[in-house]
């Protein structure tokens, strides 16, 4: 029998991060990046106004008051976007709109509040219209710089703005879009398929006759491998019919970078999954000194190198922690990502617990994070039974509680290692 560190060990050592591709931004989501990316320019790009006024030079507005205003001659009107600017000479100002580029001779901008108003911008836009002189009042002074985006404050051209590995969400790829780029080169997602075996099952909707169930493993790993970052796709359940799986096996082969199944990996005498590896492909079936989920199969499928293939058993709590521990770690690593592992805590247990000798077992747990600034581990329950088949307590879970081989019980109060599964509540 093979332990969890050896097989977890020789399945990582079987697959590498896929090879950098370009994609465009959007497809690039959730990717990690292959390169370093430098900006090749100053963002901002030109010095531009932050808010809606007038575009002033600093001495015209000094002392101005609302009593004594400063009245100035409005010389031109600047919109966001292209166009020719007018220069700001002494006395003379030019209506500005956000993110429009400040006009030469400008040291500052008043915000329209601090002027006489929508009134006043109103008759100054309709007598420049008109080919008439306009003015404006200015009741508060303005600094040097007021009120102005200076080119490059954001970013400055030649900076290092993400570094390779970071992983590409909503903000980074708003950044490189900002700094004008279209593609970028990333580790892509892996892509997936997955599918479960057995002729009892049905698919969800569907009535279930007697000795069906409906079936429920490729939904559960499925969104478990896009939440691990794989581009993943739901085969479905395949009846226990050797030509018809390894037909459907075949039709994956070029297609994906791994492939997921469940079931059909034990001893029982319609145990196909076994029968039609054998033949197709080169895949390991191991027994693993873990509970639940001993039987494991991981191989290669397909012509030449193939493509990998991890077979969990069928049961769907079996299937989904052996997921957790061997097939996510996979689909990290062909990501390019440099943690693999989910992250694991030490926790107070408040029950007592039992597992078999010789056994590594995962028992179903919830976890609670300690007090920030307390300095001491969470505390942890068990949740549900040790039962394979138990998906209720499964989903309540928020971590797997961990028993080594040697141990075969513990008291309330042992500290133990956890897995956790997501963000723990405190």
């Amino acid at each position: 029998m093979w332990s969890v560190d050896e097989h977890l060990a020789d399945v990582l050592a079987a697959v590498r991060p896929l090879a950098p591709v370009e994609l465009p931004l959007l497809d690039a989501q959730g990717c990690l990046l292959a390169e370093d990316i430098v900006a090749e320019g100053d963002l901002p790009p030109f010095d531009n106004s932050s808010m809606d006024g007038y575009a002033v030079r600093t001495a015209d507005t000094h002392g101005a008051t609302e009593r004594y205003p400063s009245v100035l001659a409005v010389v031109g009107d600047i919109a966001a976007g292209p166009g020719e600017l007018p220069r700001i000479l002494s006395g003379q100002t030019a209506r500005i709109m956000t993110g429009a580029p400040l006009p030469p001779g400008a040291e500052g901008v008043a915000p329209v509040e601090w002027t006489d108003g929508g009134s006043g911008l109103a008759a100054a836009a309709d007598r420049m219209a008109a080919g008439a002189s306009a003015e404006v009042q200015v009741f508060r002074p303005v600094e040097a710089g007021a009120h102005i985006r200076r080119r490059g404050s954001d970013v400055t051209g030649g900076d290092t703005v993400l570094t390779a590995g970071s992983v590409l969400g909503p903000t980074r790829i708003g950044l490189l879009a900002a700094i004008g780029r279209a593609t970028v080169r990333v580790c892509p997602r892996p892509r997936v398929a997955v599918l479960s075996t057995g002729s009892e099952l049905v698919p969800p909707g569907e009535p279930v006759g007697p000795g069906q169930i409906s079936e429920s493993n490729s939904y559960a790993l499925t969104a478990a491998a896009r939440e691990a970052g794989a581009v993943a796709h739901r085969i479905g359940a395949v009846p226990d019919d050797p030509e018809r799986l390894r037909a459907v096996l075949e039709e994956q082969v070029g297609q994906v970078d791994l492939v997921v199944t469940s079931g059909g990996v034990s001893v029982g005498a319609y145990d196909v999954v076994k029968q039609v590896l054998e033949q197709y492909g080169e895949v390991d079936f191991r027994r693993l000194r873990m509970q639940p989920g001993k039987p494991q199969g991981f191989g290669r499928i397909g012509p030449g190198a193939g493509i990998p293939l991890l077979a969990l058993p069928g049961n769907p709590v079996s299937a989904y922690i052996s997921f957790e521990l061997f097939v996510r770690p996979a689909i990290r690593a062909m990501a390019g990502a440099g943690q693999v592992h989910r992250p694991t805590a030490r926790a107070v247990c408040t029950a007592s617990l039992r597992s078999p000798a010789g056994r590594r077992q995962f028992l179903r747990g919830s976890y609670r994070a300690p007090a920030p600034g307390s300095g001491g581990p969470g505390t942890v329950a068990p949740v549900g039974g040790a039962g394979s088949h138990l998906v209720g307590p499964l989903a309540q879970a928020n971590c797997l509680i961990v028993l080594g081989e040697e141990t075969t019980a513990t008291d309330p109060g042992a500290l133990l290692d956890v897995v956790l599964l997501e963000e723990p509540s405190r």
